[in-house]
C-alpha cells in the first residue's frame, strides 16, 4: 500500500511539499485537496493563521503540544518570538538530520533517530526533539552504516543544499553544528508572525 497519499493530500492542504515524492503531485495540482480545491474561499484571519501554524508543524513533523512548549519558551526570549521560534525548532536532531543530507525527509530523519542510528558527540540519542548547541557533532553510527540510506547520503544523494550554520562532510557521514542559524538562512516556508498572532490571541 502507498502510504504516501496521506503526505500528498497534507502538502496540498498546506500549500507546500513535504515530501520529495510530493513535489510532483503538488506542480501538478497545486490547489488544496477535495471537490472545491479550486473555488477560491473567503478566508478569515483566524484560518490564514491557524493554517500558517500547521504548515510549520508539518515541516518540522512535530505534535501541537511540541510547537505551543517551543512557542512558551521562544516568547521568554528578547528580540521577535516568530524568529526565536524558528530558530529553536531547527536545533532539533531529526532537523539537523534532514538539513545535513542523511535523511531524504524529516520522516524519514526522524525514524533514524528513533532507531538509535544517529549518535551526538559520540553518544547514541533516540529522541528526535533534541536541541543541538553550537558546536555539536551528528554522526551515523558505524554499525548502520552499510544500511542503502546512509550509502546513498555518503555519496551526497540528499544534498542538494546545506545550508551554512552546517559543516558537513558526507563521506564521513558526519555533521557539525557551527553556529545557530539566522532565520533567513532556514529552509522552511512559514510566515512565522501569524503563528505568533495565533497563539497570542
Amino acid at each position: 500500500m502507498n502510504k504516501s497519499r496521506p503526505k500528498v493530500r497534507l502538502s496540498r492542504a498546506l500549500g507546500i511539499p513535504l515530501t520529495p515524492k510530493s513535489v510532483k503531485y503538488f506542480e501538478a495540482r497545486p490547489y488544496p485537496p477535495g471537490v472545491h480545491g479550486r473555488a477560491r474561499k473567503q478566508e478569515s484571519d483566524y484560518k490564514v493563521r491557524l493554517r500558517e501554524k500547521q504548515r510549520l508543524r508539518a515541516q518540522y513533523n512535530i505534535r501541537e503540544a511540541q510547537l505551543r512548549n517551543a512557542f512558551a519558551k521562544a516568547a521568554k526570549v528578547e528580540g521577535k518570538t516568530g524568529e526565536a521560534l524558528i530558530v529553536d525548532l531547527e536545533r532539533r536532531l531529526d532537523a539537523l538530520v534532514l538539513r545535513s543530507g542523511f535523511a531524504r525527509t524529516i520522516y524519514q530523519a526522524r525514524q533514524f533517530v528513533v532507531h538509535r542510528h544517529v549518535l551526538v558527540n559520540g553518544r547514541r540519542v533516540d529522541r528526535p526533539s533534541y536541541r543541538l548547541r553550537p558546536g555539536d557533532v551528528i554522526t551515523v553510527a558505524e554499525r548502520s552504516r552499510a544500511m542503502v540510506p546512509f550509502q546513498v547520503a555518503a555519496a551526497g544523494g540528499h544534498t542538494e543544499t546545506v545550508p551554512p550554520y552546517l559543516e558537513v562532510r558526507h563521506d564521513a557521514l558526519a555533521a557539525r553544528f557551527a553556529r545557530l542559524p539566522e532565520r533567513r538562512e532556514i529552509p522552511v516556508i512559514c510566515d512565522e508572525q501569524l503563528v505568533v498572532e495565533h497563539y497570542s490571541r
